[in-house]
């Protein structure tokens, strides 16, 4: 059970953490560079960071699933917190899916071919993403850091 939890813990602190980075300290600390250079920049971050977020998701379902079988007896028995982590979580997953397979890929090739106006919509279109995720992110951790107290 404790590897469940630190594997659940430690894949969250990396999604919600590299959003949390992304959005609030590298987002303006890269919004004065030349477009090309900027959307380079982009591109390669989140060619790295995508990965981490796939590895997480993963992570998160298998840990979360775990602990809830093992120590609620399944759906039934989970208390409310344990719920609104797995719907929310469900959502952010969602959002994910489609940010990785439509604006990401258009980003992707528009970087790809120089085309930087659709490189910047596409970005802009994983930018809202991210920061939807993110509030869904902050909002499940407080959940289930807190939610056993309720």
């Amino acid at each position: 059970m404790a590897l469940l939890v630190a594997l659940h813990v430690l894949a969250a602190v990396v999604w919600v953490g590299g959003m949390f980075f992304a959005y609030m300290v590298l987002r303006p600390a890269a919004g004065p560079l030349e477009t090309a250079e900027r959307l380079a920049l982009w591109h390669r971050v989140f060619g790295r960071f995508f990965p981490w977020v796939w590895a997480c998701i993963v992570l998160l379902l298998i840990s979360g699933y775990g602990m809830l079988f093992h120590s609620f007896g399944g759906f039934a028995g989970a208390p409310l917190h344990i719920n609104i982590m797995q719907g929310i979580g469900i959502a952010m997953t969602l959002l994910f899916l489609h940010l990785f397979f439509a604006p990401w890929r258009r980003f992707g090739h528009a970087v790809r071919s120089k085309a930087f106006p659709e490189a910047a919509k596409a970005l802009g279109q994983i930018r809202r993403i991210v920061a939807i995720n993110l509030a869904l992110g902050i909002v499940t951790v407080a959940v289930g850091a807190s939610g056993r107290f309720w």
